[in-house]
């Protein structure tokens, strides 16, 4: 059954041969496709085996914690911490890192994790995701979360899971960006989307539209250009498309290209951005670079970004290069005062940004 197909343990060997730490590394990420495959099985089954619904807890976001949410924390937890290979983990559920019990070998990588991205889908059935981000911890000793707080330059894999008609894994080492397809009839992921590519062009963008009012002018500049179809500037219709789970909106622009926005804006000026930079933004960035495509806070490259916390948010501007350069121009126009028409009265007192230069 598996003759000429490339199974996920012969693609990272052959991909990461000649590397440092190459077994180990290639071992964590076999660690972190069990723990794939276990939630893949739960968000299956869905109300059949009592999954759905809300723990009445919340997360160190604030966020009502679902069970999916605390279960898919468990098995990532559970599969990948015993085998040797991770000095630590850190997950969005988790106030802290977690600490490895005394029991279990220390190994040389840290796991980062969202262990349900998406999650207020659950109960409706849309497609939900797990997302994952491999550090080297750089020292001897038990990791601390400063060791964490790495630029995504510095991640050695990436990836994400996303359950839905099919489960499928897509992954990067460095060396491109591929798509492993779950074949449930055998238990192992198949090599189905070798070499993803992103369009560097594209005619479809995905926000949520219903924070308009509140995204700063640039923003507001490029949407209404799309909006404005083939009677604009831009002399072409644009389609818009928004599932609210990142992993699915992700997922599109890498199968037919796109772009996804969850720029900052002034609902909540505490709050520069609404998405994690160490669980969502990094590793999301990562894979979609490996593409061919950009990763952009609008005004900074994301993988360029220095965490300052373990559960820090962003704004995330990412897919199409072309379009996402577009956005940064649009930025630094407006950072420069070079768009003055379309200033907002909502955005005139520029101290709520900062200097308009950090993410």
């Amino acid at each position: 059954m598996l003759q000429g197909r490339t199974t996920i343990s012969k693609f990272l060997i052959e991909q990461l041969r000649g590397t440092d730490d190459q077994a180990d590394l290639a071992a964590l990420l076999v660690d972190v496709t069990a723990a794939v495959k276990a939630i893949a099985a739960m968000t299956a089954k869905g109300a059949l085996g009592g999954f759905l619904g809300s723990l009445g807890t919340e997360n160190v976001q604030g966020e009502t914690q679902k069970k999916l949410d605390v279960l898919s924390n468990d098995a990532m937890i559970q599969s990948c911490e015993w085998g040797g290979l991770v000095a630590g983990m850190a997950s969005e559920e988790l106030d802290q890192p977690y600490a490895l019990p005394q029991q279990f070998e220390r190994g040389a990588f840290l796991l980062v994790f969202d262990p349900l991205d998406g999650s207020s889908n659950i109960d409706v059935n849309v497609s939900v995701g797990t997302i994952f981000s491999v550090l080297r911890m750089t020292r001897m000793g038990e990791p601390q979360t400063a060791d964490y707080l790495r630029p995504g330059v510095e991640q050695v894999a990436a990836g994400y899971a996303i359950y839905g008609p099919a489960t499928m894994l897509v992954l990067t080492v460095g060396k491109g960006t591929h798509g492993f397809t779950l074949d449930r009839e055998i238990g192992n992921f198949i090599l189905t989307h070798p070499d993803l590519r992103i369009p560097e062009d594209t005619s479809e963008f995905a926000i949520n539209a219903s924070n308009e009012r509140f995204w700063e002018p640039p923003v507001q500049r490029y949407v209404a250009e799309c909006k404005a179809g083939r009677t604009g500037d831009r002399g072409r219709d644009f389609n818009t498309r928004w599932i609210a789970s990142m992993v699915a909106d992700v997922h599109r622009i890498l199968m037919r290209g796109g772009i996804f926005m969850y720029p900052r804006d002034t609902k909540d000026p505490a709050r520069p951005g609404r998405l994690r930079l160490l669980y969502e933004a990094n590793p999301i960035g990562m894979v979609v670079e490996q593409a061919g495509g950009a990763a952009s806070t609008g005004r900074q490259r994301i993988l360029e970004l220095q965490p300052e916390s373990l559960h820090q948010r962003v704004p995330v501007m990412l897919g199409s290069r072309n379009e996402i350069e577009r956005l940064e121009r649009y930025h630094r126009e407006y950072d420069s005062g070079l768009d003055k028409p379309f200033a907002s009265p909502l955005f005139k007192d520029r101290s709520l940004y900062g200097d308009g230069v950090r993410a």
